[in-house]
């Protein structure tokens, strides 16, 4: 049963694929194959695109990427939240490695021995099995630029961060993306991000934006995206656009009342998950960077004022609602799926000193999932999954010992619960959100259709056992149901097995 991504219902045929395309889809009775997958009884769709994941180490350092492939995925939208590993000389990646270590990784044997847009690219290009296309993040662009100046950029600055991002696009990345919750993204004023926004344009790419404020500070995050589509004229996305239904999506369809582009993806999950730094510190304990965080953690002074004026006041995100998901150091290691709280009681420590020892002791590699009281409820998930401007990310992240569960099911997740149980989409609508919304949202013109002419990335599935298995206290465990994919025409999984093939390709912008 072919579900093809337009909407329509699904149908009885065959897909014949020829190289890296799909020839023809229909009753193909005679046609003749060197070989044939037998998919009575399922359902093949597209393959998945995950609109905002961070696998922009880990898929290098783990290629076949089994958490992807068991639901379905075959392409990853990466360079989310302005911090990431291109563009950017030595300097700037040295940074973005270590103070994303906690959700991106860093994994030893993946060298970031590249500076460009095109040298990164070139590292996925039939070295994966998962495609990729890439946004430029302007954490790096103002790295290179500015530094860790949390000045705004003046007239010569926009200059030069213009400058790096037109030559990004032209090497092919599909926009460009901001985390203004983050260093040091979060110093970038709207006139800044606007001025970048304005060098995408031509190239029909999209702005897609962590943006300055989720929950209750959700309408001054919008009034900023609608502020910059404004100046721009960009497309715009917000990224894990998760919270309260009623606040959320009246926001969204005020800005599409403007006549502004957005859109917006989400995980089905009522937790999320970062690095402690960024929600368990102010942020002047961040300015400079990773080594001056350090020395401020370092200097009991500090720590005093800390636990005087921050810990012991109420915080954006309560420490009892944080769970340890990987800490880099070993010392510290045995604390991963414990509560923040129940970390600091074991060590003997108050928690926010814990805060500060753990973050010490891992150069600021820990990365958590946090749950807060009142942010979203199981209702509100499923009335912001439904949205039409929705399509999926699952935000995941593939290190620590006790991950969030999104990487390893979101997609799987949406299929099981949300289409097969609670009936949130029907077969076909679900395929959509899964695939075409996202391939249209980043000019893939070529996927997210199953339609001859299209690239052959292509899902198999069994509609009654697909599943997510992950949860919270075991975030690892692969999901069920998805017996094929094929990647640019090439099976990557065969029988839930992986095949060791890799043929994933850098979805370079046009």
């Amino acid at each position: 049963m072919v579900i093809d991504g337009t909407g329509g219902p699904p149908f009885r045929a065959d897909v014949a694929i020829l190289e890296s395309m799909i020839a023809e889809i229909g009753r193909l009775e005679g046609a003749e194959a060197r070989r044939t997958i037998d998919a009575g009884g399922l359902f093949v769709v597209p393959g998945f695109i995950d609109a905002h994941v961070h696998g922009d180490l880990m898929l290098l350092a783990d290629p076949i990427h089994l958490p992807a492939l068991r639901q379905g995925v075959t392409t990853y939208i990466i360079g989310q939240d302005g911090s990431a590993f291109a563009p950017g000389g030595p300097k700037t990646l040295d940074y973005m490695r270590r103070y994303t270590a906690g959700f991106n990784g860093d994994p030893p044997e993946v060298a970031c021995d590249w500076g460009s847009v095109d040298e990164y690219l070139s590292r996925f290009d039939r070295t994966t099995a998962l495609n990729v296309a890439f946004l430029i993040p302007n954490g790096n662009v103002r790295l290179e630029v500015i530094g860790h100046d949390p000045r705004p950029a003046t007239d010569d600055d926009l200059k030069a961060m213009r400058r790096i991002v037109r030559e990004g696009m032209d090497a092919g990345a599909v926009g460009l993306s901001t985390g203004l919750d983050y260093i040091p993204s979060r110093y970038a004023d709207a006139r800044e991000i606007a001025a970048l926004c304005e060098e995408i344009v031509p190239f029909d790419g999209v702005y897609v934006t962590h943006m300055r404020g989720y929950g209750p500070l959700a309408p001054v995050g919008m009034e900023e995206v609608y502020e910059i589509a404004r100046l721009s004229g960009v497309a715009s996305h917000i990224s894990h656009y998760n919270g309260q239904a009623d606040v959320l999506l009246p926001l969204i369809d005020k800005g599409l009342a403007k006549g502004y582009d957005l859109t917006f993806d989400t995980y089905p999950y009522l937790a999320g998950s970062t690095i402690l730094g960024m929600i368990a510190l102010p942020p002047w304990v961040q300015e400079g960077g990773v080594d001056a965080t350090l020395d401020r953690l370092a200097d009991r002074s500090i720590r005093d004022r800390l636990e005087r004026d921050w810990f012991s006041q109420p915080m954006p995100y309560s420490l009892e609602q944080v769970r340890l998901g990987m800490i880099a150091d070993p010392a510290f290691r045995v604390h991963e799926g414990m509560s923040l709280t129940e970390a600091a009681l074991q060590a003997g420590l108050a928690p926010g000193e814990y805060v500060c020892e753990v973050l010490l002791a891992s150069k600021m590699a820990v990365g958590v999932v946090v749950n807060r009281h009142g942010d979203r409820t199981d209702d509100d998930v499923r009335a912001i999954l439904r949205h039409p401007s929705h399509m999926a990310g699952s935000d995941g992240i593939f290190i620590g010992g006790f991950p969030h569960p999104r990487g390893w099911g979101a997609f799987a997740r949406y299929l099981g619960r949300h289409t097969r149980e609670l009936r949130d989409y029907d077969w076909p609508t679900a395929i959509t959100h899964l695939s075409t919304h996202a391939a249209r949202r980043y000019r893939l013109f070529d996927r997210g259709v199953l339609r001859p002419g299209f690239v052959a990335d292509i899902a198999v599935f069994d509609p009654e056992t697909v599943t997510d298995r992950s949860t919270y206290a075991a975030g690892r465990v692969l999901a069920e149901g998805v017996s094929h994919v094929l990647v640019n025409g090439v099976p990557v999984l065969e029988n839930g097995e992986p095949t060791g093939e890799t043929p994933g390709r850098a979805l370079r912008r046009g």
